[in-house]
């Protein structure tokens, strides 16, 4: 596909400039897709092996070509957009589960980066990182099914708590004491555990992130 080419982005995936990189792309503009793309995709792809763990990459190729059919039709704005990918993202990843009457996987299996590293002093971006390991999400896994895509989205997708709740047709409030709830339990599981000095401090920095 036209926008996984490697090329020099102009736009850096995470900064400010993709605020105005949903419009740009919509008028046409190869290197604000790609720079959306690999700003979401290796999100998406940790929210999709949870819910249908070696399938992720499938379900992930069937969001984005929606998205590439249905872009001019989006109305919104950077964060918007994540969210938008996020739904559509769910809805294949639970048509397919339906199709297959099979449960989500218990160990997801964890997602190579497509994006840039992030700057060692980008706090929100080494969190994500830590989160991106295959010991937090296999964590996140055993949560209550609804504390767990509720951390996916509001720390792994990087949603806000209204976005999030529309992905899942519920109310803020439920998805941030979701969310928070969840936070909470596996920051729990890795100070009793053996896990990185930074995984628990990223840890607790989202528990009281998502207080907010």
């Amino acid at each position: 596909m036209w926008w996984v080419k490697r090329a020099a982005v102009s736009v850096r995936p995470g900064g400010a400039d993709l605020a105005g990189a949903v419009g740009r792309a919509q008028d046409g503009d190869p290197e604000a897709f790609r720079a959306l793309y690999r700003d979401t995709q290796p999100r998406l792809l940790r929210y999709l092996h949870t819910l249908v763990g070696d399938d992720a990459e499938d379900i992930a190729s069937e969001t984005w070509l929606q998205v590439t059919r249905d872009l001019a039709g989006f109305s919104g704005d950077h964060d918007g957009f994540r969210g938008w990918v996020a739904t559509i993202a769910r809805h294949r990843a639970l048509d397919h589960l339906r199709y297959h009457a099979r449960r989500p996987p218990a160990r997801p299996v964890p997602a190579e980066d497509l994006a840039t590293r992030p700057a060692a002093d980008d706090t929100a971006e080494s969190a994500l990182e830590a989160l991106s390991t295959g010991a937090a999400l296999a964590l996140i896994a055993t949560l209550p099914a609804d504390q767990a895509e509720a951390v996916l989205l509001r720390a792994v997708l990087g949603l806000d708590a209204q976005t999030a709740a529309t992905v899942l047709g519920k109310r803020p409030g439920a998805v941030r004491t979701a969310a928070y709830r969840g936070l909470r339990t596996l920051a729990t599981h890795l100070q009793s555990g053996p896990a990185p000095p930074a995984a628990v401090t990223s840890m607790r920095e989202l528990t009281l992130k998502d207080m907010r």
